[in-house]
């Protein structure tokens, strides 16, 4: 099959490439040709495992092929799939402004029946603004079908071509068909398709991630908890998640989700609430829950300093929002960072894929290190961010041989608390007791300028 994938992405790029994987022609189209030129190159802009090596044997095997020419994709394509952004606006509301430019210039450009698919994130009544975008731009018959994408970040080469399951949102029977056949090859181990109407298939992405951001909200607002009462959070994960009606997955206490998707995902489905004439009040308790989390765990360290880090010198290990991705939105680092710098403090950061990222959002304003170790040196505490696995065993006597003060903020909870006393740290962690009488929290003081 033919296959026109609008938006070279983090979406659009992993959905192109897989469906060539699989043998169909598939055409992703950009209009910014600089980066155009570099994806023919080879040269991927984002660090995703297994994608590069993808990308490169598909464009050899002349299945994939990057342009910028929108019309002549279009015209060659059986399916049309709409990858673009949908950055999330000042009311928390999904900015459609490209989705339906986009759904303009392929009804201007086709020459025939055509299966738009949203791939985009997109709110509840989208595909009848594209539906009516669409008629008024062409005479010929099309389809617009629901298509959303269930990718986790770090595996999603593996997510796309072993799903667990592919929601289609169909108007007709013919562009279900189609959809069917284009993901067929994908579901032989017998994974279902879901066929569902549009609006549903536009509501599943929103509830699905707002569900997983939900569960992590939960567990971090047991872990504060569990601070205050002397439980240990770590014991009481283990407890309720071999419910298996509960289960294990996105319980892991920390410093709250990140990403291009569960914060804005989450914002947009209240303010969908909103206009619909509906308060998302658990939906609003986690998104405000998930901003706390970063603050007490800023307070953790402010308090440590007696709330003076001037002239600090902070260790952070991890910048990405995750491990395996060099993205950095909404990542708990970004916070950190900006609240440590307008204190006063030095960083010296380390993170194995995402320093360059943070060379375009701080420039020389941080240090950025060639390895963890090298971060250390001098340093007068340890920020544990992102939760890289060659972070879980370092070196603790060259660690503390390296570092001015032997503290460490782990806010992934790495390491065994009962050890890292013998071991001659300070240590704090989520959800688990202090290793200090901490002073009273500076809970005004971090949350100044974070909002």
């Amino acid at each position: 099959m033919k296959v026109c994938v609008v938006g070279t992405g983090y979406v659009g790029l992993v959905a192109g490439t897989c469906l060539a994987e699989m043998g169909n022609t598939v055409f992703c189209v950009d209009n910014n040709l600089e980066k155009v030129e570099s994806l023919r190159r080879g040269e991927v802009p984002i660090y995703e495992p297994g994608l590069e090596e993808l990308i490169r044997a598909n464009t050899k095997e002349e299945r994939l092929f990057f342009t910028n020419d929108l019309a002549d994709s279009v015209k060659q394509a059986q399916v049309c799939i709409i990858a673009v952004g949908t950055p999330e606006k000042e009311d928390g509301s999904a900015d459609l402004s490209a989705v339906l430019a986009v759904a303009c210039s392929i009804a201007q450009s086709m020459d025939g029946y055509r299966v738009i698919v949203t791939k985009s994130t997109v709110p509840v009544g989208t595909a009848d603004k594209i539906r009516a975008i669409v008629s008024e731009n062409t005479s010929h018959d099309f389809s617009v079908v629901s298509n959303p994408e269930f990718l986790k970040q770090g595996a999603a080469v593996d997510d796309f071509l072993k799903p667990d399951r592919v929601v289609i949102g169909a108007d007709s029977s013919q562009a279900f068909d189609i959809m069917r056949d284009l993901y067929s090859p994908f579901l032989r181990t017998g994974n279902p398709i879901i066929n569902m109407d549009i609006r549903s298939a536009e509501m599943t992405k929103y509830a699905a991630n707002a569900f997983l951001a939900t569960k992590i909200s939960f567990i971090n607002e047991i872990g504060s908890l569990c601070e205050n009462v002397g439980a240990d959070v770590q014991m009481v994960r283990i407890g309720i998640s071999t419910d298996e009606r509960i289960g294990s997955q996105f319980l892991f206490p920390g410093l709250g989700y990140g990403g291009s998707c569960f914060p804005k995902d989450v914002k947009a489905l209240i303010q969908t609430g909103r206009n619909y004439g509906q308060t998302m009040k658990i939906l609003e308790a986690v998104d405000e829950k998930n901003d706390q989390q970063r603050i007490d765990f800023l307070d953790k360290i402010l308090a440590y300093f007696k709330g003076d880090v001037k002239g600090k010198t902070f260790a952070l290990w991890g910048l990405a929002f995750k491990p395996r991705t060099d993205d950095m939105r909404e990542a708990p680092s970004r916070m950190l960072i900006e609240a440590l710098l307008e204190r006063g403090a030095v960083v010296q950061a380390y993170d194995p894929k995402a320093v360059d990222t943070a060379k375009r959002l701080w420039g020389d304003k941080i240090q950025y290190c060639a390895t963890s170790y090298e971060a250390l040196k001098a340093a007068d505490a340890l920020l544990l961010v992102t939760e890289w696995n060659e972070f879980r065993r370092p070196d603790f006597d060259k660690m503390r041989g390296l570092m001015n003060h032997p503290v460490i903020f782990d806010g992934r909870n790495q390491y065994e608390i009962e050890r890292m006393g013998p071991r001659g740290f300070d240590y704090f962690c989520v959800g688990r007791s202090a290793s200090f009488d901490a002073p009273k929290p500076l809970t005004e003081n971090a949350m100044a300028g974070q909002r």
